[in-house]
């Protein structure tokens, strides 16, 4: 298979010089090592430099190449367990900081795009839960309740309100966080990136860690340059991406590939009657498709794909499907652009901070909120890992659980895909 055929992004870069690649030329001593170039390690990185922390970022592929610049760009704060969830669970104190923490991630990517004047199309009109039986309608009344009396500004939609939305008819109801919203996940990926060069960060793409180990109180990196680099903490920013250089982290995530297509411009009518405020929307189905319109006026939809990376066009083809059925009128509109990224689940939908050994950080798990999750989470590991104080980390530190039989946990999860995808279909 071709890749670049079937890895065409929608997304724009930005007008800016990308940041200069700083290869590894020679033994390297820095206050941190982050292993991964991706929202998550940029975000924790240049947390750390603007603490005046010397960083080197190692990146096995081009900035962008991973999950962070080839997702869908929805902006979702909250996590996928509501507050009163997480206090019940982490205690009083523990749960209301997380939830407090869940509440301002969408706030930490549009901040830093207005703050820094990031060239980053981005839309905050809110993102939408749309809900297709009544038992979604119900969870939708009790997520906005608890929000609600945290002082969120949320709201509860019938079904003609969410049709009115997201052009859509059929479904119930919904829920608007007007918190959440859309960016060019590509374009921040790698404004990021050059916000963290700026100040000091040095990143090496193309290069693989390919082994870690103890030096004196810190951390040796081995790379794939033949070169490394010891750092006093090491943040293993891979998510979903992660190998054996941890051991058993892989095989505490599952990966999935999350499978995109956008259409042609649509016309000015369709514009008019398709997410017309620019909300971006996730349904309540057990195997979800996500929507919004890009910049340039595209419908931008996504799921979940095949477990092996795509074949053929014919692996989108229940994307466009799913496209047809919620929006008939376009029948006949080309599909311009398809492309797919790795994400993480962790058997809990939790994200995870582990530390296997004191310096030594790796966090995954986003579970479709990564934009904003990663983001926000980076300040949190820069002030960990200068002062150590789990106060610091949103989440507790846990230790890596590997899934038992792992590999056949992922054609369980295949299997289970098609099963959900089918009841799917017949409640349509």
């Amino acid at each position: 298979m071709n890749r670049s055929h079937f890895s065409r992004p929608v997304w724009r870069r930005p007008d800016r010089a990308p940041p200069p690649d700083q290869p590894i030329a020679a033994p390297e001593r820095v206050d941190l090592a982050v292993v991964g170039g991706g929202l998550q390690g940029l975000s924790t990185a240049y947390a750390a430099a603007c603490k005046g922390m010397s960083v080197r970022v190692i990146e096995a592929l081009a900035l962008g190449e991973g999950a962070s610049g080839l997702n869908g760009g929805q902006v979702i704060p909250g996590l996928k367990y509501d507050p009163e969830w997480l206090v019940e669970h982490f205690g009083e104190a523990r749960g209301t900081a997380l939830a407090d923490f869940a509440a301002g991630t969408a706030d930490a990517v549009f901040d830093l795009i207005e703050t820094e004047g990031l060239d980053v199309e981005h839309v905050r009109s809110g993102w939408i839960n749309a809900a297709h039986t009544h038992t979604a309608v119900a969870a939708a009344e009790e997520r906005n309740r608890q929000w609600r009396a945290r002082g969120a500004d949320v709201v509860l939609l019938n079904g003609e309100e969410t049709a009115l939305l997201t052009g859509v008819n059929g479904y119930l109801g919904g829920w608007l966080d007007r918190r959440g919203g859309t960016i060019n996940p590509l374009a921040f990926t790698l404004e990021l990136a050059r916000l963290a060069a700026e100040v000091g960060v040095r990143i090496a793409t193309g290069v693989r860690a390919t082994g870690l180990r103890r030096e004196g109180t810190g951390w040796q990196v081995e790379t794939s340059a033949g070169q490394t680099v010891t750092a006093r903490a090491v943040v293993v920013a891979t998510n979903a991406y992660s190998d054996a250089l941890v051991p058993g982290l892989a095989r505490s995530l599952v990966p999935l590939h999350s499978f995109q297509i956008a259409t042609a411009p649509l016309s000015d009518q369709m514009q008019a009657t398709i997410l017309p405020h620019g909300q971006a929307v996730s349904d309540s189905r057990r195997i979800l498709v996500y929507y919004r319109k890009s910049p340039d006026g595209r419908l931008v939809l996504g799921g979940r794909g095949r477990m092996s990376e795509p074949r053929s066009e014919k692996d989108w083809a229940h994307l466009q499907l799913a496209m047809i059925r919620l929006f008939p009128q376009l029948e006949g509109v080309a599909i311009e652009h398809r492309w797919f990224g790795r994400v993480a689940m962790t058997p809990d939908h939790l994200p995870h901070i582990h530390e296997p050994e004191k310096g030594l950080l790796a966090v995954a798990g986003c579970q479709g909120r990564g934009v904003g999750l990663m983001t926000a989470l980076g300040p949190r590991l820069a002030d960990y890992v200068e002062h150590g104080d789990p106060a610091a980390l949103p989440f507790p530190v846990s230790p890596i659980r590997p899934i038992p039989l792992h590999g056949l946990r992922q054609i369980g999860v295949g299997a289970m895909i098609a099963w959900y995808r089918m009841l799917d279909g017949f409640e349509d």
